[in-house]
């Protein structure tokens, strides 16, 4: 049951969205702003629908009302009888979840209604898993979905081992703030940690940089040159992308984590390994060792435990969570007061896959803070591919197709998503395209007669 508290000063409002909302919503209707708070402030509602009628108080008191109801987090449905496109603006960027013009279509409404309940469930299971959370986290990661628990409990079981850690997943992901925690909670916290780029040391290099250098040990070498080995001493060396590294490197590196000792370039002295290895990549290495590009001996030396960092896409409910933290920082950064994210814009980040997971996240955010000219990041400051989610469906397209057909596939694909969201009523899903329903109907044909198979030629 959804519980909606209606403030209106109509009260034919009240019974007109019993009979289209249905049993589904339990309605109350309340006339006085005050009284609304109050009810809002105790959690006594799921969605909040706000009458917004001019004649009966100044729009500018009624708008500095809502601003009052968003900040106890009810999610905000407005009706109004103002068709101006400014005060659609002005409402987004209020942070209103929803807003319609008088009268309403119902169904859409009803839809509407059932989605805003569910962000508020969500919103409020969310709440209630920080509560029961330290307030650092684990390392001051961030995130509280069930994936997120299941690498923190992994890190606080290896923190303080002497085990090498391989930690795996997409780019992006977060993996050397993983080992940075690892480190974090480790009795070597006070120690040194050295991170290496594999990727990123030229080949004819690697060796100096690794295990450092006499002087005069190669052409160039001017000086003693102490290497990451021996740098990190008693802390922690984290090797991030250790597929990068060449069959040459990965024989030297084997030898050193057999023998626990290295030496430098020019010298045969042995330096013993003090430094706990922690190593991460975002590429395959099982596929590598089948293909004879990454040793399996090393493999299972580097592998004796292994965190998979996974990507965004499978932890969305972190999003919002990681969405603040990034809008906290960067506004404290670039000196914009943006406090929030509208609800809108929120939906549409927890909708896209985010290929690029965190990272992409994070460059989201920078751009749309600097973008926006609201105190609030509105759905006008995301990208365009996050604000037409549907163009990443194009990819599905068969290979060889031309662009016409192509876009005949994005169009078909648009009109039944439609259809589905509109359950079945095509009225309303040509509307909300703003088409025709005649165009929506030979769209949805196009499919049809697609599907039927030809007649046999004879």
């Amino acid at each position: 049951m959804i519980r909606l508290l209606l403030y209106s000063q109509d009260s034919a409002l009240k019974s007109t969205l019993e009979k289209s909302l249905g049993t589904d919503c339990a309605i109350v209707l309340e006339r006085r702003m005050g009284k609304v708070k109050e009810r809002a402030s105790k959690g006594e509602c799921d969605v909040l629908i706000v009458d917004l009628d001019r004649n009966s108080l100044p729009v500018a008191e009624q708008l500095g009302f809502l601003d009052a109801v968003r900040d106890l987090g009810v999610p905000l449905v407005v009706m109004t009888d103002d068709d101006e496109s400014a005060i659609a603006m002005e409402l987004e960027r209020r942070g209103v979840y929803h807003y319609f013009r008088k009268p309403p279509f119902y169904l859409e409404l009803k839809i509407v209604v059932r989605r805003a309940h569910e962000y508020a469930v969500l919103k409020r299971d969310l709440d209630q898993v920080r509560r029961q959370l330290p307030p650092s986290g684990c390392g001051g990661m961030i995130g509280s979905s069930a994936r997120s628990q299941l690498v923190y409990n992994l890190i606080r079981r290896v923190a303080d081992l002497e085990a090498s850690v391989l930690i795996t997943g997409e780019s992006g992901t977060g993996k050397e703030l993983i080992a940075r925690c690892i480190h974090g909670l480790s009795s070597r916290k006070d120690r040194p940690f050295v991170a290496i780029s594999c990727g990123a040391i030229p080949e004819t290099l690697i060796e100096a940089e690794l295990f450092g250098a006499e002087k005069g040990a190669f052409t160039g070498a001017a000086v003693r040159r102490v290497g990451y080995l021996e740098e990190a001493d008693s802390g922690t060396l984290f090797f991030d992308e250790i597929g990068e590294f060449s069959a040459h490197t990965q024989i030297r590196l084997l030898r050193v984590l057999q023998e626990r000792q290295f030496s430098r370039l020019g010298s045969s002295q042995t330096i013993p390994l003090k430094a706990r290895l922690l190593f991460a990549t975002h590429r395959g290495l099982l596929g590598m060792v089948a293909e004879g590009t990454f040793r399996e001996d090393l493999y299972y030396r580097v592998n004796v435990m292994g965190i998979k960092s996974p990507p965004l896409r499978e932890h969305t409910e972190d999003i919002p969570q990681l969405a603040n933290h990034f809008l906290t920082k960067y506004s404290q950064l670039y000196n914009k007061p943006l406090t929030r994210i509208t609800p809108n814009a929120m939906a549409l980040m927890v909708e896209y896959p985010w290929p690029g997971n965190v990272r992409e996240l994070e460059n989201v955010i920078q751009s749309s803070l600097i973008l926006s000219d609201n105190n609030a990041i509105g759905t006008q400051d995301l990208p365009a591919i996050m604000q037409q989610p549907d163009l990443l469906g194009l990819g599905d397209a068969l290979p060889g197709a031309s662009f016409e057909d192509q876009l005949q596939d994005y169009k078909i694909k648009l009109a039944h998503k439609a259809v589905e969201e509109c359950n079945g009523n095509k009225t309303l899903a040509a509307r909300s395209l703003s088409i025709s329903r005649t165009y929506l109907h030979r769209l949805i044909k196009d499919t049809e007669d697609s599907l039927t198979p030809s007649p046999p030629l004879h």
